[in-house]
């Protein structure tokens, strides 16, 4: 019913792989971590992956899965390439998301040649700084295993930037204002009275006619007690069938247009009739009916929402047409570095900061 805020271990997990390219997108999440490169042969020896006339060395690629490695090293410890997320290992989820983020840099920067979006000399030179500040960081043991010169890291800042600026050209007509109302919160507290159990395999289970008349009578009296001013919390604590107590709701959270309107017409201090939901019947006390730091936040939800959509309409139909080559055999090959003499992690971090655009 509500927007849920990434809190757990995997979600945070997840989290890191956005941190990366935060800067591209403003926070949009445009990379689909489970999408694979077409496999198939014809490339040269170090070329991990060709995208029509650009492609991917293995050099290029280490940069990513390096700084990617040290990055969740250095917040979890090695400790953490032993967990599993849905029977993948963490180590092969890294590498499939570097992978595709270099994909999707390198198909913006032939974007940028179709919408003849070039970086200027400023940016130019931007790049090759932050490639300095970069490259002038590492040891011996970090460029040997990433195989790299200063070379390879300007062209990688460059494409980044470039990735960045054709993102903003497609997105720039996205109107960024939202009114207070479009993105108000709310803040409830509700009571759940189920109409469905669930068996031991965890499979729902609908109520037949007669226990969702029991289940409604039961909503019923707790409506009426509720109604005589009895304290909402205690009704709570002896009706609800959910774990929750008090939720924070956008409009976009409700796609019942018909619960969306009875939540969002209480006044504060109201109490909702009884109001039939998907997981049973509801009983809603209004706390507050506008919550500003709520409502700012979603704002920027919205704007974000919209932008993401924008570009990904234009994104997903330039690379529809697309023929894409992957060195399945090098990229096999591929793996993490083991190695203490190795711990950059400030890639991303550089490019974040001196090539954001205005």
């Amino acid at each position: 019913m509500r927007k849920v805020r990434e809190t757990n271990l995997h979600k945070a997990f997840l989290c890191l792989f956005l941190c990366a390219v935060l800067f591209l997108c403003g926070g949009c999440t445009l990379i689909d971590p489970d999408t694979k490169v077409v496999l198939t042969t014809g490339l040269k020896k170090d070329e991990v992956f060709r995208i029509e006339s650009i492609s991917c060395s293995k050099p290029e690629i280490m940069v990513y899965i390096v700084n990617m490695q040290d990055q969740y090293q250095n917040i979890y410890g090695e400790e953490v390439w032993k967990t599993d997320v849905n029977g993948e290992t963490l180590e092969q989820r890294v590498r499939e998301n570097a992978l595709a983020k270099m994909a999707q840099v390198k198909t913006m920067n032939l974007m940028a040649r179709s919408m003849d979006v070039a970086l200027s000399p400023s940016e130019i030179k931007s790049a090759e700084n932050a490639a300095d500040l970069y490259y002038g960081s590492l040891n011996d043991a970090e460029i040997g295993a990433m195989g790299i010169d200063r070379d390879t890291i300007v062209s990688l800042y460059k494409e980044y930037l470039l990735a960045g600026k054709v993102y903003r050209e497609i997105i720039k007509d996205v109107n960024p204002e939202i009114s207070d109302d479009e993105a108000r919160n709310i803040t409830i507290e509700y009571l759940l009275i189920k109409t469905y159990e669930t068996d031991s395999d965890g499979r729902r289970i609908e109520f037949d006619e007669n226990d969702r008349l029991k289940a409604y009578a039961k909503a019923k009296e707790a409506y009426a007690r509720a109604a005589d001013g009895e304290n909402f919390d205690t009704l709570v604590a002896e009706y609800s069938d959910s774990d929750e107590m008090v939720v924070s709701l956008g409009k976009d959270d409700l796609e019942d247009t018909y619960l969306s309107s009875a939540l969002f017409g209480l006044s504060g201090g109201e109490i909702s009739q009884i109001l039939t939901t998907d997981e049973g019947y509801m009983i809603a006390l209004c706390l507050s009916t506008y919550n500003l730091e709520e409502t700012d936040l979603n704002k920027i939800d919205i704007v974000n929402e919209r932008r993401e959509s924008v570009f990904a309409e234009e994104y997903d139909d330039f690379v529809s047409g697309l023929t894409r080559k992957l060195n399945d055999g090098l990229w096999e090959e591929i793996s993490f570095v083991s190695d203490p003499d190795i711990t950059t992690s400030d890639f991303f971090a550089i490019a974040d900061e001196y090539l954001r655009l205005d």
